[in-house]
């Protein structure tokens, strides 16, 4: 995918202060680019890196017309105004993707240093290292809590065993000549297998709630006309939409998704449909969708829907030192002549053209290489201590929901046997 391919697209216009006037366009966001070109002559009277940008602004020019500023490095102020549908949204999804750009380690700084395939590689799985080693940290923590948890529960039978003792003995007092009284009734039977249902249903209602991934968003409801920050939280049994203060906008239960449609790698549409009345329909525009994807094309497999527009972004071929019209002239020749594609070694290097040496060159080197092995081989380390930690907090937690349902029963059990005495 092309970094220049347009995720979103405004129109508008741009101040030139060189001569004192607008200029009408559009402006433009791709990944890691801000760019405004003119409707007429669609020359690009403005790109900022968005690594570059220093501040984001809503402003008013000559006090009247509300516009928003961009600061660039060097102090270079970019002013953007009749922006449609409104300054606000605009400003919403940019600050987004510059906002997720400076949390992200992983991205070139420029143009003029392009980054090796194999550092690329070397940036993802460092990326999925850091990520788990932080899973690792919190599965460590919530394994500590889950001891702690058993051993208070260890503490509540041994006083509950202690009590059904001191129960029994006032039940059945050593002067009672006839054994033990019949203080048990059918009724009590019942309750304890109500009692016994209701925790049943709430361990396996419990699990439907569980958080697979949540991912910060710019959210509408409808149309592109209200673009408001906010977060897509996917659950097991649910997709939740909420908004910047994590107040629930909407709940699609798994069931009552009846299309996913992604519009690109970063615009996703969720849909719910009815008959009689208006379809339910949530557009998600985040930096981080991609992590979304994957849980949704295994959730709603056939749900999911790609359109036309994402397939222009899959269609642009990554950009190289050479271009691409030489590489696909290259290509076209090799495969017309029925010839390999290989270079000979034995051609001197003045007769090499800039796309065969480009071909020559190797795409991850031996020291890029080793780094990859070295980074994978504690990847799988960590993996496998996390699947076995994973395990043994599986049976921790089946521990504590069978002997908090036990202990639940017995001191409602006990509390009955406790009133009746009194």
């Amino acid at each position: 995918m092309s970094r220049d391919t347009p995720i979103h697209s405004w129109p508008g216009s741009y101040y030139i202060n060189s001569e004192k006037r607008w200029v009408s366009g559009t402006l433009c966001l791709t990944r890691t680019t801000l760019r405004f070109t003119t409707d007429q002559s669609k020359d690009s009277l403005a790109s900022i890196r968005l690594s570059r940008v220093m501040e984001l602004k809503m402003e008013s020019s000559s006090f009247i017309f509300g516009s928003l500023t961009v600061l660039e490095e060097g102090n270079i102020k970019h002013w953007f105004s009749s922006l449609r549908p409104n300054r606000v949204t605009v400003y919403n999804v940019i600050e987004h993707f510059w906002r997720e750009r400076l949390l992200s380690p992983t991205e070139p700084q420029g143009a003029e240093a392009p980054i090796s395939k194999g550092r690329e590689l070397i940036s993802l799985v460092s990326g999925a290292q850091r990520r788990l080693e932080d899973t690792g940290k919190v599965l460590n923590h919530q394994g500590e809590q889950f001891d702690n948890m058993m051993q208070d529960l260890d503490k509540i039978e041994s006083n509950l065993g202690v009590a059904d003792k001191l129960l029994s003995e006032l039940e059945c007092p050593s002067w009672w000549p006839f054994g033990k009284l019949p203080w048990k009734t059918q009724q009590d039977t019942k309750s304890e297998a109500a009692a016994t249902a209701k925790a049943a249903y709430t361990k396996g209602s419990g699990k439907g709630h569980r958080v697979i991934t949540s991912i910060p968003a710019i959210v509408s409801k409808g149309g592109n006309s209200d673009l408001k920050p906010g977060c897509l939280v996917v659950l097991v049994s649910s997709l939740e939409v909420r908004d910047a203060s994590s107040q629930l906008l909407h709940s699609f239960q798994r069931e009552e998704v009846d299309d996913i449609r992604v519009h690109n790698p970063y615009e996703i549409s969720v849909r719910q449909r009815f008959i009689g009345k208006p379809d339910i329909c949530y557009r998600l525009l985040s930096a981080k969708m991609a992590e979304a994807l994957a849980v949704l094309e295994i959730q709603y497999k056939k749900k999911v829907e790609y359109t036309g527009e994402y397939a222009a972004f899959q269609g642009t071929p990554a950009a190289s030192p050479c271009g691409s019209e030489g590489l696909g002239a290259f290509w076209t020749a090799g495969q017309q002549s029925g010839q390999e594609l290989d270079v000979p070694v034995e051609v001197p290097v003045g007769d090499l053209t800039q796309v065969q040496l480009h071909v020559l060159q190797p795409t991850v080197t031996e020291a890029e290489a080793q780094e990859l092995k070295q980074m994978l081989l504690q990847l799988k380390n960590l993996a496998l201590e996390a699947e076995t930690e994973l395990e043994r907090q599986d049976e921790a937690l089946d521990t504590i929901t069978s002997t908090t349902d036990r202990a639940t029963m017995n001191i409602d059990k006990q509390t009955r046997r406790m009133r009746r005495l009194l």
